[in-house]
């Protein structure tokens, strides 16, 4: 970590929100600098796709910049993106939304913020899988809130229980945060889950903010139960998602969040204090993407489906490691033994074989002793980097 990183996040200085405090050095973000000092490095860190935007998607966003559409767009988005948004959405899930339950993001990142710092407070509790996205706690912590979290195991897939959900549930309980398919574990939670979670948090008047990035690389056919098909109403639920993973437009920074209008209005006036509106050229790259061909996603899925089995294939010829089958995104979240340091195997694996990968602690506090594994890159990649960590398992001694 560079002295510029140690300042940032450790420094006690008094000009600095005493907040920042609750915001870890990123994991990931010290792996791969790490890497980046490195030659001949593999990596299986990476969480955004390997593959270009569709065709269709870059020259719509070509064509905006050509036809002047470069300043900015009404605070809650392209009126032409919240329509298709809208339709494509209500379609998708069988609803009726409208453009004023939509709020376009500068990527599902600013969604994720305004919904938990809009939402959390002291005394506020929120109810978090762990492991799960390492933006989720610090957010809730920076307002003062508490996290409460609810840890999932390799050996069950890393699938969520919603009784273990129900019965964390207090008086201070405010929230529920979901992520299906999962980073890091590529989990789908199936719809009896989520539907007993949302009907249970409506019924105590709870939200129930659900990060939903992946929702379109499942995988094996599996029925993907969005928050929105499983609510009764949008009085108690924000839902989150992005073009990042879906068309490859991770650096072109488009999300969005559905929720009631009531909720869209308070936060509208948030988001227009943080990043006023989102990139204009590519919220047009977003109408592209929704109205045109979509073949694109049947492409990926099948791509990442193959690169999984090979992943999965692998894992379990290596020594240490426990893994399982993820149904969705392009992770696999194996364990190492109970009281194996991940951060320590990740480091060592990085150093002495030049493989990348993040340590499990940067998403939670009950998978110390895991790894994630990053599937968005060719399976060729995938081969070396294996033809690399098992002979290093194979020598170590764990027991």
């Amino acid at each position: 970590m560079s002295g510029l990183d140690f300042d940032f996040y450790e420094s006690e200085d008094p000009v600095w929100n005493p907040a920042l405090l609750t915001i870890p050095v990123p994991g990931i973000r010290k792996m791969v600098n790490m890497a980046a000092t490195m030659d001949d490095v593999i990596h299986l860190s990476i969480g955004q796709p390997d593959a270009p935007a569709p065709p269709h998607v870059i020259q719509a966003t070509v064509d905006a910049l050509e036809a002047g559409q470069t300043g900015y767009t009404m605070d809650a988005g392209l009126p032409e993106l919240l329509d298709a948004l809208a339709d494509y959405n209500g379609e998708r899930y069988g609803r009726e939304i409208s453009p004023e339950n939509i709020l376009v993001t500068t990527g599902a990142t600013e969604a994720i913020y305004l919904a938990l710092t809009a939402v959390s407070a002291p005394g506020r509790e929120f109810i978090v899988p762990d492991p799960s996205f390492m933006l989720y706690a610090p957010l809730i912590r920076m307002n003062g809130g508490e996290v409460r979290h609810i840890p999932t195991r390799a050996e069950n897939n890393h699938q969520l229980d919603p009784q273990e959900v129900i019965d964390a549930i207090d008086s201070n309980t405010h929230a529920i945060v979901l992520n299906s398919p999962s980073n890091p574990t590529g989990t789908v939670y199936p719809r009896e889950t989520i539907e007993t979670i949302v009907q249970e948090a409506a019924y105590r008047g709870i939200y129930v903010i659900s990060d939903e990035v992946y929702d379109h690389l499942v995988y094996d056919n599996r029925d993907y139960a969005s928050v929105l098909s499983c609510c009764s109403d949008l009085d108690h639920v924000m839902v989150i998602s992005s073009f990042s993973k879906t068309f490859s437009m991770a650096g072109m920074r488009i999300g969005w969040m559905i929720a009631s209008q009531g909720a869209i209005k308070k936060l509208r006036r948030y988001h227009m204090f943080t990043t006023t509106v989102a990139n204009t050229p590519c919220q047009w790259a977003g109408v592209a993407a929704l109205k045109g061909d979509r073949s694109f996603i049947d492409g990926i899925v099948e791509t990442y489906k193959k690169r999984r089995d090979r992943l999965v294939q692998l894992v379990e010829k290596t020594p240490y490691l426990e893994g399982y089958m993820p149904e969705g995104a392009f992770y696999l979240f194996p364990s190492l033994p109970e009281g194996v340091n991940g951060n320590n195997v990740a480091l060592r694996l990085l150093r002495e074989t030049g493989v990348c990968t993040i340590a499990g602690d940067t998403f939670g506090e009950s998978c110390r002793n895991a790894l994630r594994i990053s599937y968005a890159t060719s399976i060729d990649n995938i081969e070396k980097a294996f033809a690399r960590i098992i002979p290093w398992m194979e020598r170590q001694d764990f027991g």
